[in-house]
């Protein structure tokens, strides 16, 4: 038996071409329904983090005033490193408050995309809004937490300078690297289930390769100095340590030492937050299907 193929009718429309069917973009949506997305999630986020607690948002407070509590003794009085530094408890209360914004963001972030799976299934909710709204919630945060740094710092001593209003300079370059850090992670996660377990450890040692508990003239010319240096977060720290607690403090560009190290952080730092936020437009679309 011979078969013929049948030809469409002259003139006839063809019928349309198929093609596969994605979820939105990062970005999907109006920008005012993006606005008012994310403020609405990083509210209720804020607002679930201390549901049903008896002091609340003081959590977030104590939390890191007791880790700066021991650590001060543990080197002021033990090690003895903070005793040779000019406002040492300033310094380091400072980089502990700021390292817990990035730290606690970070991490809430990794499983954020998938903990909000039935939101994610929704076609037309932009996945962005997610790991946005984690750092916007921990901003608030610390937006509290530094006028209690700040009265802490005056009362220490520190004598207000100029300097300090380059403060939002650097809380806008944490906040910016933060954002790009989860929006990396939270989107491997969803593939990648071990990102939690390895940013746990990361995360942790970060804190000890940045200048948070010690100033960068105490390590020394040497390979341990020359990775710190390298550390994208260090230049942030260096500039607190200046701008806000010690103007007589080497400048970032001293400790560095030549113009490599100085440029090496600021690469590194362009290209994760270059890196994060391609994976995650890039994988937003697939996010509903490897959930």
């Amino acid at each position: 038996m011979s078969t013929r193929t049948v030809d469409a009718p002259e003139g006839a429309t063809p019928p349309p071409e198929l093609k596969p069917i994605t979820g939105p973009s990062a970005f999907g949506g109006s920008l005012k329904r993006f606005g008012s997305l994310l403020w609405l999630q990083s509210v209720t986020e804020f607002k679930a983090g201390y549901l049903h607690t008896s002091f609340g948002y003081l959590w977030s407070l104590v939390r890191p005033l007791l880790l700066f509590g021991v650590l001060l003794v543990v080197f002021t009085k033990i090690f003895r490193i903070g005793s040779d530094v000019v406002n040492y408890p300033a310094m380091l209360l400072f980089n502990i408050m700021l390292f817990t914004f990035f730290q606690e963001a970070t991490t809430t972030a990794v499983t954020a995309v998938v903990d909000q799976e039935n939101i994610v299934r929704k076609m037309q909710f932009p996945r962005i809004v997610i790991p946005l709204s984690i750092v916007l919630t921990a901003a608030f945060n610390l937006c509290l937490n530094m006028i209690a740094v700040f009265v802490f710092i005056l009362i220490y001593g520190v004598e207000p300078q100029w300097t300090w209003l380059g403060l939002p300079l650097i809380l806008a370059a944490l906040v910016v690297f933060t954002t790009c850090v989860s929006m990396f992670l939270s989107a491997l996660y969803v593939r990648f289930r071990d990102v939690a377990i390895i940013w746990s450890v990361v995360a942790q040692i970060l804190f000890y390769a940045s200048p948070i508990l010690y100033p960068m003239e105490i390590i020394g010319e040497g390979e341990i100095d020359t990775l710190i240096q390298m550390n994208p977060l260090t230049p942030l720290f260096e500039l607190v340590r200046v701008w806000i607690i010690d103007p007589g403090a080497p400048s970032v560009m001293d400790e560095a030492g030549s113009a490599i190290v100085f440029a090496i952080p600021l690469v590194l730092f362009a290209g994760i937050c270059a890196l994060g936020y391609w994976v995650f437009t890039r994988e937003a679309p697939r996010i509903a299907e490897e959930l």
